[in-house]
């Protein structure tokens, strides 16, 4: 009887068959929503540090998950797991640690490139003068001062360059404290290269034939040095600076030329006799260097 009726009725035959596709639908989706509500209940699922990190979802796939307290898209935390991108992938991501082994499946290896570092470059300073020069005297500074020291007839050496010497100095510690001072109460207030200069000045003149022939006696000469007849060089400890300018000129660098003798401060000396009679070199800070 209902068959029949729904031959004569075929209306009703649609409506019931809708009616059913919709009940099947709506048992469906509730299956989805129960799968779902299991997953938001599990804590930490599929949340990577992609994720963390707001990796965003190329498949523009809205659908999300919560993990920790944040949405987490599934389609950007389950296929963009570092396990499951290539090597030229993971480039696109920077804050995945490339070369080792993913924190999801540690069976699994990540084969990214690893960038070169960039090889340290050779240039010119800001100045465009070569760097070799500052350098050398820095190195310079930070060695410890030499015991020995390398003269010819007409220049100091450096330490590199003892195979070209005629003759030799020891250097006691003593008189390597007895330089510092030297230099300290001539050239306190001076720049670092005029604390050189005058370094230059005493080691010339212990090279020369024309002076005593130890730092002490150099330093010692009568009328040569003030701060060794008002008892400046007593009374003043080597600074920083000073210590570094000495070792600097004991290990070859030169402010000034090899036959430069003589210095004075044009404001502060009461005799002029150098400066008219000798040969102007240069002047550093206060103090005026001659031949």
């Amino acid at each position: 009887m209902v068959i029949k009726l729904l031959r004569q009725n075929r209306w009703v035959a649609l409506l019931l068959g809708a009616l059913l596709v919709s009940l099947s639908l709506i048992s469906l989706l509730g299956m989805q929503t129960t799968e779902g509500e299991q997953l938001e209940a599990k804590p930490g699922f599929a949340m990577t540090a992609l994720a963390a990190e707001g990796v965003p979802n190329p498949a523009g796939n809205k659908a999300k998950i919560i993990s920790n307290g944040e949405p987490v898209n599934i389609l950007s935390s389950i296929v963009y797991q570092p396990w499951n991108m290539k090597g030229e992938d993971m480039l696109s991501f920077p804050n995945i640690e490339r070369g080792t082994t993913a924190t999801g499946n540690p069976n699994s290896q990540s084969k990214a490139k690893t960038a070169k570092a960039p090889k340290a470059k050779t240039a010119e300073d800001t100045t465009g003068n070569k760097k070799g020069t500052h350098v050398a005297k820095s190195q310079a500074e930070s060695l410890k001062p030499p015991t020995t020291l390398f003269f010819t007839r007409t220049k100091t050496l450096t330490q590199d360059q003892k195979d070209q010497a005629t003759w030799t100095y020891d250097l006691s510690a003593e008189e390597l404290l007895l330089l510092q001072k030297i230099v300290m109460a001539e050239a306190e207030g001076e720049p670092y290269e005029g604390k050189v200069a005058v370094a230059n000045v005493v080691l010339n003149r212990l090279r020369s034939a024309n002076f005593p022939d130890t730092i002490t006696e150099v330093i010692y000469q009568k009328h040569q040095f003030s701060p060794v007849a008002n008892g400046r060089l007593k009374r003043v400890n080597p600074n920083e600076e000073t210590i570094k300018s000495v070792n600097a000129a004991l290990h070859g660098h030169k402010a000034v030329q090899d036959d430069t003798y003589f210095f004075l401060s044009l404001k502060l000396a009461q005799d002029l006799t150098v400066h008219h009679s000798r040969t102007f070199v240069k002047k550093i800070g206060n103090h005026s260097f001659y031949k």
